[in-house]
């Protein structure tokens, strides 16, 4: 029999409050990722994005080629005659992780208050109700609508992100990266399933009218509304006081000294130089996995190009050469789509094994070894290494995303650490805003001078090896925060007070204490169908690099 804390209240507002999503003691604690991976899994694809650049700039048919050719940005904003450009939309995924980073660190104290309940709702109204939007924008060709869609649906992206974090950090000490490594594991994975879907609904209404994109995004954030709502009321959140059946904390010890038994206040965190130190390692190691993200395809076309066709790379290409390389660059997309996602999960896990610190020392390290193996895997024009180098690279870039809330919580405490995770993302909107900006430019000044198409790459690459080393530096500076910043016992109190929380309580011990059962293997099936499904169709993408 489920106990009070279920009871459905009188109200429907009530039913987002988060003093009534705590766990009664029929509840199982592996139900939490599901709910964590409906809200990661259609945030995510943002990623997938990419496959509206090329229709949307197609949207008029009978558009005037002379008079569209000078188009200004604010004469695109409202144009319904001229095409909008690939690089005009192609700013709605920076829009995406921009305001990920702001929203996530203006309201991160204000979810820990109020619950992931209330927060996953909210991140599914803007996420799915700017997908929406930005549909109509496309119907009426209105280009800053859309814009201002991306803003709402980047909103939602920011509170979806961290929505999971703090509760699943809570739900699993025992196995902190695992759990967080789960859920993030979503978000690198959404594309896969996000994409060939949005390809799919294009095809479909295109059958019955000129218009697909905007039936595509209309559907899609209906969809993306009704899965992330379900995944918010899954969420439950732990009495408390409770811990896992047979768990303590690990012992203060030398071993255990990054792992603080204390909770530092949101406040006081971001004044530490261990937050600083932290926003740089992540910094420095997503500006270099975008690096090798957004150069993948081209670079891989520009160094190989014929030799893919067992060729010397010389000689005019025909149509179906051309055609041949463009389909191995795509399955190298695909492939590494998937070791992003499945990286987060694995190397999360791994961090619970070797620490959180040693695990980035191993990004860095690993890292910088095969940047500047890249050149050279390219100028022997040895594909494979390459492309098996790409992918670890890749990996290790998901695997920062996932380790990152687990180091959080170690050198912070749990009690606001999706808040504190919410103001260290802010290094990811750096990053994406910063990171492709300047590896485009080193691109084309090296063109500018010369540089043959084949080896432009090889200075880009050395130098976010370097960025690596800096990394490796502002990780190994990293140590235990010092004591004067922790919450005293009347400090932690207040801010248990605020969000909802007895210091201890009733039957804690006891709760969640229920079996898994036919609710967790249909909750199960109901995300790893369609996640295995994309891995599939990733599988398949990649086949053309070894057939």
């Amino acid at each position: 029999m489920a106990s009070a804390t279920d009871a459905i209240p009188s109200s429907p507002y009530n039913l987002l409050d988060k003093e009534h999503t705590v766990a009664s003691e029929t509840y199982n604690r592996w139900l939490i990722i599901p709910a964590a991976l409906c809200i990661h899994l259609c945030i995510g694809m943002a990623y997938g994005f990419s496959v509206f650049w090329l229709p949307m700039s197609k949207l008029i048919t009978d558009a005037d080629p002379a008079a569209c050719a000078n188009l200004g940005f604010l004469s695109a904003l409202t144009t319904t005659t001229c095409n909008w450009t690939v690089p005009q939309v192609t700013e709605i995924f920076e829009v995406f992780i921009i305001m990920l980073g702001i929203s996530a660190a203006i309201w991160g104290g204000w979810l820990e208050h109020v619950g992931p309940r209330r927060a996953g709702f909210y991140a599914a109204l803007c996420w799915g109700g700017g997908l929406l939007v930005a549909g109509l924008g496309v119907y009426v060709h209105q280009l800053w609508i859309v814009y201002l869609a991306a803003i709402f649906g980047g909103v939602g992206q920011g509170l979806g992100y961290i929505t999971p974090v703090s509760t699943l950090i809570k739900w699993f000490p025992d196995r902190r990266g695992m759990a967080t490594g789960f859920a993030i594991m979503g978000y690198g994975g959404g594309a896969m399933i996000g994409a060939p879907l949005a390809v799919w609904l294009m095809k479909h209404f295109s059958e019955s009218g000129p218009h697909s994109v905007g039936p595509t995004l209309i559907t899609m954030g209906v969809i993306y509304f009704i899965v992330m709502s379900i995944g918010a009321f899954g969420f439950r959140v732990i009495p408390s006081g409770w811990r896992p059946a047979g768990w303590a904390p690990p012992p203060v010890d030398k071993a255990h000294a990054m792992i603080t038994r204390g909770h530092v206040h949101l406040n006081m965190a971001w004044k530490t130089p261990q937050f600083w130190l932290l926003w740089t390692v992540l910094f420095l190691n997503v500006t270099a996995g975008i690096a090798v993200l957004s150069m993948a395809s081209p670079m891989f076309q520009d160094i190989f190009g014929a030799k893919l066709l067992g060729g010397t790379g010389g000689g005019t290409l025909s149509a179906e050469q051309k055609a041949a390389i463009v389909a191995a660059a795509a399955g190298l997309v695909g492939l590494i789509s998937m070791f992003n996602s499945l990286g987060r999960l694995g190397w999360a896990s791994l961090s619970d094994k070797i620490g959180r610190k040693m695990t980035y020392v191993v990004f860095f390290v690993l890292g910088i070894v095969l940047y500047c193996s890249l050149p050279t895997f390219g100028h022997l024009g040895l594909a494979a290494p390459f492309v098996l180098a790409v992918c670890i690279i890749l990996s290790m870039y998901g695997g920062g995303f996932a380790t990152v809330p687990a180091y959080l919580a170690d050198l912070f405490g749990t009690q606001m650490v999706g808040a504190i995770h919410g103001r260290l993302l802010t290094a990811w909107s750096a990053a994406g805003l910063v990171g492709p900006v300047v590896i485009a430019e080193l691109r084309e000044i090296q063109l500018r001078a010369g540089v043959p198409k084949d080896l432009v790459y090889d200075r880009t690459l050395y130098i976010m090896a370097g960025l690596l080393l800096c990394g490796l530096i502002a990780n190994l500076l990293i140590r235990p925060v010092r004591q004067s910043a922790f919450m005293t016992d009347e400090e932690l109190a207040k801010e248990k007070a605020l969000a909802h929380e007895s210091t201890v309580s009733a039957g804690a011990e006891t709760a969640a204490r229920g079996e898994f059962g036919i609710r967790g293997v249909l909750a199960w099936l109901g995300i790893g169908i369609p996640f295995l499904i994309g891995v599939w169709i990733a599988l398949s993408k990649a086949a053309v690099l070894f057939f």
